[in-house]
């Protein structure tokens, strides 16, 4: 059901509200991590690898989709917590026009990049095949992704993370079913999980847009709705394109990081593979508070709810740091163990990389906890420009790790590359929230002082006077 934020207890909305979300978000890692641990028990370690190797584009791509698609959402919330229907539905119309369109151009160039980009990160020639044959099936599909994310990001918008919730343990059961099936018993290979992925996506996407125009009567749409201006649909692509930007900048960090780790060879890439793939899980619990916020504060930056907004993402911030000390504490010392659910007899080498790799996350993921707070909010209020310039400085801060960094400590280096970008965007984020808050403080202050003085009767304005 769609849910109001801008009544009731601030954290308690955003933990409820997290909560689904969260478990969402594990399960998507985990039909993630399926493919990885099903490839990597059956098909070998260089296959693994391959796969693994695929992680940095594929979240240059996917990332942008799940920018743009939540920053659709931003202006969907905020016309929520205004109670102005007819313009939800309008932005619904209009997000759902602008997508189609641009899986069009996203699907088209990632495809035919694919195998340059690998080349150009300097992908082991022993791994190369295993990498194109996976991502390029999953970039084939990305009209899949894009319908679940626009999807789950409109009812998110609206209040509603239990149902997006639903239809993705639905994708992830059904990705292992697929998994399975395609490697094990057609022995199509890397390519299979590749199919599974996009297949269980596109049940799962579908499924949930049919749900969701059927269920709720505000996403009900008419022809009219799909009557786009240019002023309307710039003013979503103002906040979706900067956001997916931002993701993408994000994402080419990665990928200078990822370029550097392949020249260390195929034993310290499955290494870094497992460790990444334990970190991601470990830190959706930061994931989810930061999607949470967005919402939260979207629509009550619609509603006028300025002090709402501080109390809510404070208190935010205070659960987040909790539970990045849990995190850290869990990737450090179950490293081990969650490393060996990805490959088969890992030798004390990779063991020792993988944990050297969790350790400086989990030091660091207090820094990780404000980007995911304060980011966010800054996205719900609609300032993407300001996030995407975060971007900026995390890309800056992670190619000078991987050209620095790895030069001077070799690996450790590589390791230190996240830890520094997160750092270095800290003080950005903070800085912006703080700034903004005063101003908007100061703002409606002033007018509500106008609203009581026109509500005043003349002979008060006198006595006053």
């Amino acid at each position: 059901m769609v849910k109001n934020l801008t009544k009731g207890r601030p954290l308690k909305q955003i933990l409820f509200f997290a909560l689904p979300i969260f478990i969402g978000n594990v399960f998507q890692q985990l039909y993630s991590m399926v493919d990885n641990i099903i490839v990597g028990n059956t098909l070998g370690d260089n296959a693994f690898a391959g796969v693994g190797a695929t992680t940095s584009l594929a979240f240059l791509i996917i990332g942008f989709v799940q920018g743009l698609t939540a920053g659709f959402a931003v202006k969907t919330s905020q016309y929520f917590g205004n109670q102005d229907e007819e313009r939800v539905k309008s932005s619904v119309a209009t997000s759902i026009v602008l997508s189609a369109g641009l899986t069009v151009v996203l699907t088209l160039v990632s495809v035919f990049t694919t195998m340059p980009i690998l080349k150009l990160m300097q992908t082991p020639d022993e791994i190369i095949e295993y990498s194109y044959d996976y991502i390029v099936i999953v970039f084939a599909g990305l009209g899949a992704t894009m319908l679940y994310n626009l999807v789950s990001s409109i009812l998110r918008a609206l209040g509603d993370s239990k149902i997006p919730l639903l239809f993705l343990v639905m994708a992830s059961v059904i990705n292992v079913g697929l998994d399975l099936l395609f490697i094990v018993v057609f022995k199509m290979g890397v390519a299979g999980a590749g199919w599974a992925t996009v297949i269980s996506q596109l049940i799962s996407g579908v499924a949930c847009a049919i749900y969701m125009f059927k269920k709720y009567e505000i996403l009900r749409l008419s022809r009219r709705h799909f009557k786009m201006t240019l002023k309307f649909s710039w003013a979503h692509l103002q906040i979706g394109l900067p956001m997916a930007v931002q993701y993408s900048i994000i994402a080419v960090g990665i990928m200078v990081q990822q370029a550097a780790l392949n020249a260390f060879g195929t034993l310290y890439v499955s290494a870094y593979t497992a460790a990444s793939k334990i970190d991601s899980l470990i830190t959706q619990a930061l994931v989810a508070m930061g999607s949470s916020v967005a919402t939260y504060v979207g629509q009550n930056f619609g509603a006028g709810e300025i002090g709402r907004i501080n109390k809510g993402v404070n208190q935010a911030m205070l659960v987040s740091v909790g539970l990045a000390i849990v995190g850290g504490l869990l990737v450090y010392f179950g490293s081990d163990l969650l490393t060996s659910l990805f490959v088969k007899n890992p030798s004390a080498e990779m063991l020792e990389l993988s944990k050297r790799y969790l350790f400086w996350q989990g030091v660091f993921y207090i820094g990780l906890a404000v980007i995911y707070v304060y980011r966010n909010a800054l996205q719900g209020m609609g300032y993407s420009m300001l996030t995407t310039i975060g971007g900026v400085i995390e890309l800056g801060m992670r190619i000078l790790a991987a050209f620095l960094l790895v030069k001077v400590w070799s690996y450790l280096g590589l390791c230190l590359s996240n830890p520094c970008a997160w750092l270095g965007v800290d003080v950005l984020y903070l800085a912006s929230y703080y700034l903004l808050m005063r101003f908007k403080y100061k703002k409606a202050r002033a007018l509500n002082n106008i609203k009581i003085a026109e509500r005043l009767p003349k002979s008060a304005e006198v006595k006053r006077a």
